[in-house]
């Protein structure tokens, strides 16, 4: 059964200080060091209209579309959750690769299927998940789908495809330039 006990505490001081120390190895070019597991997400601020930046744990991955599903730890009031709620287009970085893509808020169902996925997959990481949520559970995949369904809302980032390069065509010849004496220009 889910039960609510504190919520969570601002992010604030030390603590803000660890949430926000990945950001510093993708601007250093060591995302790779994280690997596939965490994302940097690049978003717009909605009252600034500036970049902001978070690193979310990738909870699950979509191997027909290549999108990357996250989970709003914060619940639907985190700020980049807002955020791409208000303009989905955003930049994400997975390891070394970086590309554009688009953030698609889902359903309460969905979330509460994705989230039982997950505390399938990794238990200890939903319990401390839920537990940063300031909710308790009892363990059971329904009580975890109750939580995504309730409190956690997930997002799927969609990479856009690649640009379709066209194929180069037949190079044409080359011309012969033809120069014109111009006049006054001396002899040739």
């Amino acid at each position: 059964m889910t039960t609510r006990r504190t919520p969570p505490p601002a992010s604030s001081g030390l603590r803000r200080l660890a949430f926000r120390a990945p950001i510093l190895l993708y601007r250093w070019h060591l995302g790779r060091l994280l690997g596939d597991r965490m994302l940097l997400l690049t978003h717009t601020g909605r009252t600034s209209g500036l970049p902001r930046q978070t690193v979310l744990e990738v909870t699950g991955r979509d191997p027909a579309t290549g999108a990357y599903h996250l989970a709003s730890g914060f619940g639907p009031r985190a700020q980049w959750y807002r955020n791409v709620q208000r303009t989905p287009q955003v930049t994400i970085q997975v390891g070394s690769r970086r590309m554009s893509a688009v953030a698609q808020p889902l359903g309460p169902a969905e979330s509460g299927q994705l989230m039982a996925a997950y505390a399938l997959r990794h238990p200890r990481l939903a319990r401390a998940l839920v537990r940063m949520c300031g909710l308790e559970v009892d363990g059971s995949a329904r009580d975890y789908y109750r939580i995504g369904l309730d409190h956690i809302p997930f997002v799927r980032v969609l990479p856009d495809p690649p640009a379709q390069h066209e194929a180069p065509g037949p190079v044409p010849e080359a011309k012969e330039k033809r120069f014109r004496r111009q006049p006054g220009a001396g002899p040739r």
